[in-house]
């Protein structure tokens, strides 16, 4: 849809839901779970979680690290967010583990793992936005997997929206289920429907060849006419090919 713009902004995962509710955005791509009310939300894909440390980290040599392997390392976020790593946690367990440094960006997060203070988990797409020579990253498993939905405000009915629904569901251009196809569908003239006996397109009638040679007057008939005026259709298209009964023709002969 060249004619309408499509305009991204970037914001962060605690204002993904208040841009929508205060009119900045129609739709956003939002980290689940949200607060729903008053949204409608459609799950569409999940993505690798992935743990962050220093590149000379022992965890560089792996091609994934299990999330029990990491129970010694200070986790520079809320440990509720991964409550896997939360309950086998060396300084959890033992009472020592420090408050979160403050932490206003992702930047200032990865500033602090670059220093050797602590690791991430973040989502592998994150991470490779702001992936740094410094830093390296590993698939981690045990963690659940971070989920993408589209969220937009309920009520809404613009057809451009719809539209741009379709086409996040996977629906191509011509995909009947587009609003775009259905109104052009719905403004399409409308075939008028007719029997064979009027020369329609439609509602026609089929003789079976032994039927036609035989001069039976059976037919099949298509949706689109009664089964009454389909029989009549045929019969009167046999005659009129010249089909003449072969018991009608012998007796004339006699005569």
């Amino acid at each position: 849809m060249p004619e309408c713009p499509l305009l991204v902004s970037p914001v962060s995962e605690a204002d993904q839901v208040a841009v929508l509710h205060r009119g900045e955005a129609e739709m956003g791509f939002v980290r689940l779970p949200v607060e729903r009310d008053g949204l409608n939300v459609i799950e569409l894909y999940a993505e690798i979680p992935v743990v962050v440390a220093p590149k000379d980290h022992e965890i560089a040599v792996f091609d994934e690290v299990p999330v029990s392997e990491l129970a010694a390392e200070y986790l520079l976020q809320d440990p509720d967010l991964f409550p896997q790593w939360r309950d086998i946690s060396d300084q959890i367990r033992d009472g020592t583990r420090r408050p979160l440094p403050p932490m206003e960006t992702l930047d200032a997060a990865l500033d602090l793992v670059e220093a050797g203070l602590g690791i991430l988990i973040l989502p592998m797409s994150v991470a490779r936005q702001f992936s740094r020579k410094s830093l390296r990253a590993r698939p981690v498993t045990g963690v659940p997997e971070p989920r993408i939905g589209l969220a937009w405000l309920e009520g809404s009915t613009d057809p451009v929206i719809e539209e741009f629904i379709g086409v996040v569901r996977g629906r191509t251009a011509q995909s009947s289920r587009q609003p775009s196809v259905q109104a052009a569908q719905d403004a399409a003239p409308k075939k008028v429907r007719g029997s064979a006996g009027k020369g329609g397109s439609t509602g026609a009638a089929r003789v079976p060849a032994k039927a036609a040679g035989k001069g039976s007057g059976k037919s099949t008939t298509t949706a689109g006419g009664t089964a009454g005026r389909g029989t009549r259709s045929a019969s009167k298209g046999a005659k009129a090919s010249g089909g003449k009964p072969k018991g009608h023709a012998s007796k004339r002969g006699r005569r």
